[in-house]
């Protein structure tokens, strides 16, 4: 039996450089912080009034695992669902990458196929697309994420279907909506 999970109105994504404006702009008290290791998110990217609960996941923006540079894992995904799942039903969740193209989309457009199990990826990838035409969701984390969802590749089929997203040097701001869903618990959990 499923149990309801009370997702926020929306989540927000942002890059770094945006980062302040989009807190104060969507009043989110719940922030997915995503950087490369030595990389600090400076003071001044954060409001008076920062975000009351953060989740800070470090690794490099790579598509697959490299030499020197740390590869997005399993366990990061899992905290990002486990997060986003603690904090359903308080208020907007903001997420930020620091050029807001690939990380942090992908974040959004995983913690929204979590959110709706029984979404069609296609749709939720082509509704990313329409709010972030230079989106290019990291393909490692969707991967992680499909693996972890059981989606069975749909939601990897349906990030590479939109491709690659205009050219930019950093993402707009953008919004993707959510509706209160159901959500069958721990369903990612890797015990």
């Amino acid at each position: 039996m499923d149990s309801v999970i009370h997702v926020a109105p929306a989540i927000h994504v942002t890059p770094l450089s945006r980062l302040s404006e989009t807190l104060r702009r969507s009043q989110a008290d719940h922030l997915v912080t995503m950087r490369s290791p030595g990389r600090d998110v400076p003071e001044a990217a954060l409001p008076a009034g920062r975000p009351r609960h953060v989740l800070e996941l470090v690794f490099h923006d790579i598509a697959e695992p490299r030499p020197g540079l740390v590869a997005p894992a399993e366990s990061d995904v899992a905290a990002l669902l486990d997060f986003a799942c603690r904090r359903a039903g308080r208020g907007p969740l903001a997420i930020n990458c620091y050029a807001g193209i690939s990380r942090s989309p992908a974040a959004a457009f995983i913690v929204a196929a979590m959110a709706w199990p029984g979404r069609d990826e296609a749709e939720l990838a082509a509704a990313l697309r329409r709010r972030a035409p230079a989106a290019t969701p990291n393909p490692r984390l969707v991967a992680l994420a499909d693996a972890l969802l059981g989606r069975g590749g749909r939601m990897v089929a349906a990030i590479r279907a939109i491709g690659r997203g205009a050219d930019a040097f950093e993402g707009e701001p953008f919004a993707l909506p959510l509706p209160a869903l159901h959500q069958p618990p721990g369903l990612w959990r890797t015990g």
